[in-house]
Order: structure tokens, then C-alpha cells, then sequence
């Protein structure tokens, strides 16, 4: 759904980028109130409001997205759909830049030559834009900062989601009026079918970001993280062949070095997570081993061989792991 989202925008048209970006606010906000309503799923909103800091959080997460969004449907709706796709694509890298200085974490050798690859990528593409790929920098920069909060934050994604369009959805609503008020909202000026659409930006934003929370707990989060590629993958395939966006060698040279950092990104992701699982797998045989003696040794005195009973088998004790 994420992938495929470029095709919905320009059938907004004539909505300019930020009429389509207020309506996304308050049918966001509408759609996911119903769902937690639905739910039952209010707990939070009081914890919430007697936190000043994750409110404060909350309002740094509505800002981001809320540039994070609104440059996304313009860039989509102006024709340039593959420089949007490589903002996801670079997202990951920034994101680790993001970690080592902000959190402070320390990177592996393969996540370094992953930056650094990385970074050479955006300086070919400036070249061959003639200009810094802003649009892909600041989509990619903002969307890193927002999942930086949001993991201060710590809500589920339908809570995150209410928290952050209930932020956004009172100046949204005042854009929109004000907009009645001048004769030009497009919302109910071009039909039945048009209306429907603008109304569906809700659906549209929460229904990937449910499944993606629904995901999150059912898949493991190497496979999870690969499944990521596959939204700015299709929106790459999507500019290319289906806008037919032009792609000079410069271009395809910037977003080979991309792939090329995601490639040493994920090997190095799927690696360590092997050996993590392996030293795991050995410190369980190392503990099973060392409890097995104590569990299988004959008893001494009268209970030993008058109760009969059977030492305790490895897969009982595997049973119990």
C-alpha cells in the first residue's frame, strides 16, 4: 500500500499539495478515533495527558510528519516521484547517522562502509540534479527524526497515530475553513466521486500503518526491515515506468551506490542477527548441559530405588525452556 500511494495522490487534483495534506490530518484523526473506539483502546490517553514531556515529544512527532507528509504529496504531484522514493531509500542510513549522534551508539565496520557509501551516493546525485537532492534529503532527514520520537515516545501505532492527528487536526480544520470562506476548498466542489477520495486520505494513512503495527508483532524484524525496501522500490518502479520520469546516467549511478549501501546494510543486518541467534542457541546447550548432571543423577539412601521413579529426560527438560 505504501508502494503502490503515488498513484492515489494525483487523483486529488485540482486539492493543492496542502488542502490534500489538512484533509489527511482530519480523516486521519476521524478514522483512527473509530478504530480505537472500536477497540477500546483509550488506556493510554490519560497516561498521555499526565506526561508534559511525551506531550511535548508528541507535538515534535506532529511537526515532522507533518513536513514529512506534505513535502511527499507535492513532490508526488509535481512530478518527482523517483527523487521522493530515494528519500525512502536513504531513510535507513540516516537513521543510523541519527543513532551514532544522538543516542551515541557505536556502528559495526559494515555499517560505516554503508554511510559512507551512502553519502557518496547523494554527492553523484547532486551532480546529476545540478543541485542537492533536497526533496529526498529533507524526506528522509524527517521521517528519521520522527521515528527517533516516536521511539522516545513508546505508543503503538494507532495510538501514536490519534496522538499526533489530534495535534495537527485543529490548525488543519482552521485551513480548511478558511479556505471554504475564500471560495477555494475543493473539498465538495468536483463531485460526489472527488469528495469520496479526499475523504479516503484517512483510510489511506491508516490502514498500511495498521497493518505494519499488526506486523510488527507476528514477523521477525530482519524480514520485517527487508519488507521496508519494498515501498520505495515501488515507487522508484512506479516514477520510471508508469510517469516515465527521466533517469540520466548520473541517476542511475547516484541510486546504484544507494542499493549498494542498502545491499552492505543488510548483509551485515542478516549476519549479525545469525550470530546472535547462534550464541543464544549456545548458551542454552551450555546451561542445559550444566543443569542435565543434577537432574539425571541417582538418588542416595532409602528413596533411591524404592520409589522407582525415572530420571528426569532431556526432552522433559527441553519442554520447559
Amino acid at each position: 500500500m505504501w508502494g503502490l500511494v503515488p498513484l492515489f495522490w494525483p487523483l486529488l487534483k485540482p486539492a493543492g499539495a496542502v488542502e490534500i495534506l489538512a484533509h489527511r490530518m482530519v480523516w486521519s484523526l476521524l478514522f483512527v478515533g473509530v478504530a480505537l473506539l472500536a477497540l477500546r483502546r483509550w488506556g493510554w490517553v490519560s497516561e498521555l495527558v499526565r506526561s508534559p514531556r511525551k506531550l511535548g515529544l508528541i507535538t515534535l512527532a506532529a511537526a515532522v510528519i507533518t513536513v514529512n507528509w506534505g513535502l511527499y504529496i507535492w513532490s508526488v504531484n509535481t512530478g518527482h516521484v523517483v527523487e521522493a522514493s530515494l528519500g525512502y531509500f536513504i531513510n535507513p542510513l540516516v537513521t543510523i547517522a541519527l543513532g551514532v549522534l544522538v543516542l551515541k551508539e557505536r556502528l559495526r565496520p559494515a555499517q560505516w562502509a554503508a554511510v559512507g557509501v551512502g553519502f557518496s551516493a547523494v554527492l553523484v546525485l547532486a551532480v546529476g540534479y545540478g543541485r542537492p537532492p533536497w526533496i529526498s534529503l529533507t524526506l528522509a532527514f524527517s521521517f528519521a527524526v520522527y521515528g527517533l520520537v516516536k521511539k522516545k515516545v513508546n505508543l503503538g501505532g494507532l495510538e501514536s497515530l490519534a496522538a499526533e492527528t489530534a495535534v495537527q487536526f485543529l490548525p488543519a480544520l482552521g485551513y480548511l475553513v478558511w479556505l471554504g470562506t475564500r471560495g477555494t476548498l475543493a473539498f465538495g466542489s468536483h463531485g460526489a466521486g472527488h469528495t469520496a477520495l479526499l475523504a479516503a486520505t484517512g483510510l489511506v494513512t491508516a490502514a498500511p500503518l495498521v497493518c505494519f503495527g499488526a506486523a510488527a508483532i507476528r514477523v521477525p524484524l530482519s524480514t520485517l526491515g527487508l519488507l521496508q525496501y519494498l515501498a520505495p522500490t515501488f515507487q522508484f518502479l512506479l516514477g520510471v515506468v508508469y510517469f516515465h520520469e527521466e533517469m540520466p546516467p548520473e541517476r542511475w549511478a547516484g541510486f546504484s551506490l544507494v542499493w549498494l549501501a542498502l545491499t552492505i546494510l543488510t548483509w551485515d543486518a542478516l549476519r549479525t542477527a545469525r550470530k546472535n541467534r547462534a550464541a543464544v542457541e549456545a548458551a542454552v546447550s551450555a546451561a542445559r548441559t550444566e543443569t542435565a548432571p543434577a537432574q539425571t543423577a541417582p538418588a542416595t539412601g532409602h528413596a533411591g530405588g524404592a520409589d522407582g521413579a525415572a530420571p528426569v529426560s532431556a526432552p522433559s527438560a527441553r519442554s520447559g525452556r
